[in-house]
């Protein structure tokens, strides 16, 4: 009897080894599915466009006025300082100047742009194959540059030539814009702008995003925030380095007002090479990159934080407990 129960059992496991085998290497390769950057998980979670909207426009709205509330002062003396022409003095007063008409304006472009970004993001990343969330990235980033440009625009005209000076409140300043130039003079620049703020939007966002899945990935756990103002940091302050010469040459096509000194942005950049040489196409290169970096990590920094308490005020799906 003893061989014939060692033949039964030794028959038992040769026949449920395939079972056991096949359920481990699902278990396997559901491990590794879950290892890779999280993209592929929210495909899975249901998408509620509305929703995405709306904490998209109050995280973006929040973001958008900290961070320009916080680092105007510079911006103001590198809008100056790409302005001057020649050996002209930078003017240290009033860095503050247009600060409040600015906020008016900065609120509803950053909330419109992070309110199209995020639910552009999540609907491209269900449409690419996984290897391409970079190109859902940039082209989100993209969309949303347009959509807010629209009143980035207008706001940036009245800002940087109250910053220069030209005006002293913003209601004057549109006003007598207006007056004189017609409506379109709120939109003068809108090619040099849209020249420097789709690529800049485009791969900060992108850079960002990828090296925020990148980390997570590695880690194999979720970023605190000041890993993410890190990222932020170093995305903004990269990508603000790289754009620098269309700054300045928005910035110059933005304050010229009536005088018209520039026909278009290619007259632009032969002027300022002709006149000034190379090297002015970068100025402003130091302050750009200390501002942009600061800004990247505030602004991603309250950006998260602000997703993520809202995230937490969602109401639970009703089978979640059963999932659990």
């Amino acid at each position: 009897m003893g061989p014939l129960t060692l033949a039964v059992d030794s028959k038992d496991s040769s026949a449920a080894s395939p079972d056991v085998s096949n359920k481990k290497m699902k278990e396997l390769q559901l491990k590794t599915r879950k290892s890779f950057a999280s993209v592929s998980m929210e495909k899975q979670k249901p998408f509620d466009f509305f929703r995405t909207l709306f904490e998209g426009v109050i995280a973006g709205g929040t973001a958008g006025v900290v961070v320009e509330t916080a680092l105007y002062p510079i911006d103001t003396i590198k809008t100056r300082l790409q302005a001057a022409q020649g050996g002209v003095k930078i003017n240290l007063k009033g860095l503050y100047s247009g600060l409040t008409g600015n906020l008016a304006g900065v609120l509803p472009a950053s909330a419109l742009f992070v309110g199209v970004y995020e639910p552009t993001k999540q609907k491209l990343l269900r449409m690419f194959p996984e290897n391409l969330s970079a190109v859902a990235h940039l082209t989100a980033g993209a969309i949303g540059g347009v959509a807010a440009s629209l009143i980035r625009v207008p706001t940036e005209v009245v800002k940087q030539r109250m910053q220069t000076g030209q005006f002293v409140s913003a209601p004057d300043a549109v006003h007598l814009i207006v007056s004189k130039e017609g409506f379109k003079g709120l939109y003068a620049g809108y090619g040099s702008f849209l020249l420097r703020d789709l690529p800049f939007d485009a791969i900060q966002f992108c850079m960002y995003e990828q090296l925020w899945l990148g980390y997570k990935a590695a880690a194999c756990r979720e970023l605190n925030d000041p890993e993410k103002a890190v990222i932020g940091a170093f995305a903004g302050a990269l990508t603000g380095a790289i754009t620098t010469p269309l700054d300045v040459i928005k910035t110059r096509l933005m304050i010229q007002g009536s005088a018209n000194q520039y026909k278009g942005i290619f007259d632009c950049v032969q002027t300022i090479v002709g006149e000034e040489g190379p090297p002015a196409l970068l100025k402003g290169i130091g302050l750009r990159i200390l501002w942009m970096g600061i800004g990247g990590s505030i602004f991603f920094g309250v950006l998260e934080s602000t997703k993520q308490a809202l995230a937490q005020r969602r109401p639970s799906p009703p089978d979640q407990s059963k999932q659990d």
